[in-house]
């Protein structure tokens, strides 16, 4: 893990983005920061591009069935698995701060405990969730108000989905430790290769191929898994044989490491609750709204669907801006473990400069082309119509969501999780939710209504991110 000897010979940007490629270690509490930022952001925006590839391709072969209702299965399959996501991303939010900070102390031994007991604190928490989810799908849609027909069509890719959780956890988890010892190269190549056997097998499994039967829209859900899976194992042999380099000796349970890690993490567990339940709430409006014919007369399931794929491009582009904002919180997390809070503070700022760049670009995009957009994945009428139009009202908010992206991950990678749990309990369920339901519902605009509470939520939250990151009280979180 250790960063090669210095030779006092500042190397070439063109060699330093091929060393990040090819994940040759390096010191990033050192050297020019914005060097530093950019060459890290490399193969975590990559890899971070890879973790929306999987329900994108789900749901570019689930849109070629021709079934809205099918779409909107995976849709409410997905909102469901979102709090699984929550779990997950704040387990492995917590690891990722923890190994940062270590490897910043000059703690490989540490860094590879704290890897060791955030695989098994997953898995302890993964069992359960995946066999309560998998028995009691059709009570969940039952709570959401989804409708019989895309209940049906939706019942056999949330029960695999949500049994395969473990894959989830481990996925998030071990890459999260990976990015906090700088390693993205690893996150990257482990997401590859289980987009890769995924792409490779939805068609086969949706549609059928030779003696293999169709399974529709439970293929992509069995295609997923297989494919998670098999990345796991991959991520298992890079843990042993790379930068971290776990050993035999340190595969056992610490309770106090396991403990500590947990303690970090269940703040960010409840930070990524706050926002996936506010995405599973924005659904189940869409669900009423589209079940009411005085708002919605004969088209809910291309509303449902239409949101859905909105929300799949959505996340495609937000994945590589929170790939810049993990960038942020690895140098955040390193430098206050070398001693350097002044270091943290300006690599954070200069990652919210990149991806405002990032983002402005394509909310420009956005704006301009969305029925173009959008019909890359799904051109049904009702779902192009709807789908175009949360995809223009959500770009609108962009450039504030660049800082936001970037601060929240910042604050996580100093171990202060509990400031960006309440910006997100502020902007999603005190703003976001109470508005999408008196704009599309009690004053009448349907699902229209929902689609403007969407940017009124996020430039909330961007501007409460920044007031409290400049105030800098995250630089004295202990980890």
């Amino acid at each position: 893990m250790s960063a090669p000897p210095e030779t006092g010979v500042q190397p070439s940007l063109t060699r330093e983005i091929f060393d990040a490629i090819r994940g040759r270690p390096r010191d990033y509490t050192v050297g020019p920061l914005r060097r530093a930022t950019f060459i890290l952001a490399i193969p975590m925006v990559l890899e971070m591009s890879m973790q929306s590839v999987f329900s994108v391709v789900d749901m570019y072969f689930v849109s070629q069935l021709g079934d809205e209702a099918a779409v909107g299965g995976v849709i409410n399959a997905e909102g469901l698995l979102s709090i699984v996501f929550a779990v997950g991303l704040g387990l492995s939010m917590g690891a990722a701060a923890t190994v940062a900070r270590r490897i910043g102390e000059g703690d490989e031994k540490g860094a590879r405990s704290a890897t060791v007991q955030a695989i098994g604190l997953g898995l302890i928490i993964a069992a359960p969730i995946g066999i309560v989810g998998a028995f009691f799908i059709d009570t969940f849609f039952g709570w959401m108000g989804v409708s019989d027909t895309i209940a049906a069509a939706g019942r056999g890719y949330g029960t695999h989905l949500i049994a395969g959780c473990p894959t989830i956890f481990l996925l998030f988890l071990i890459n999260g430790a990976f990015r906090g010892a700088g390693d993205a190269i690893s996150a990257m190549k482990a997401l590859w290769v289980a987009n890769i056997i995924n792409m490779a097998l939805d068609p086969v499994l949706i549609f059928g191929w030779g003696p293999i039967p169709a399974m529709g829209v439970t293929g992509a859900a069995v295609a997923t898994n297989i494919g998670r899976g098999i990345g796991v194992l991959y991520q298992l042999r890079l843990l042993a044989k790379g930068r971290i380099g776990v050993r035999w000796a340190d595969v056992r349970i610490v309770p106090a490491t396991m403990s500590r890690l947990f303690k970090v993490s269940r703040i960010g567990i409840f930070q990524f609750f706050v926002g996936t339940t506010s995405y599973t709430g924005l659904i189940m409006i869409i669900n009423h709204v589209g079940q009411d014919p005085d708002l919605a007369p004969g088209i809910g399931d291309g509303m449902v669907a239409g949101f859905g794929v909105a929300v799949r491009i959505i996340m495609f582009v937000f994945f590589p801006a929170w790939g810049i904002g993990n960038a942020a919180a690895t140098l955040v997390g390193q430098s206050l473990g070398a001693g350097n809070p002044q270091r943290a503070e300006a690599a954070a700022w200069v990652a919210c400069r990149a991806n405002v760049v990032f983002l402005g670009t394509v909310g420009a995009l956005s704006i301009a082309f969305p029925e173009t957009i959008v019909g890359w994945l799904n051109d049904q009428p009702e779902t192009l119509k709807w789908g175009a139009q949360c995809l223009r009202f959500t770009a609108f908010a962009y450039l504030m969501m660049a800082f936001s992206m970037v601060l929240m991950m910042a604050f996580n990678g100093a171990g202060d999780t509990w400031t960006p749990t309440r910006v997100s309990l502020i902007a999603h369920w005190a703003l976001k939710l109470p508005a999408a339901w008196l704009l599309s519902v009690t004053f009448g605009l349907g699902v229209t209504g929902v689609f403007i509470a969407l940017p009124l939520a996020e430039v909330l939250a961007a501007t409460l991110f920044i007031i409290l990151f400049r105030r800098g009280r995250w630089k004295e979180t202990v980890v």
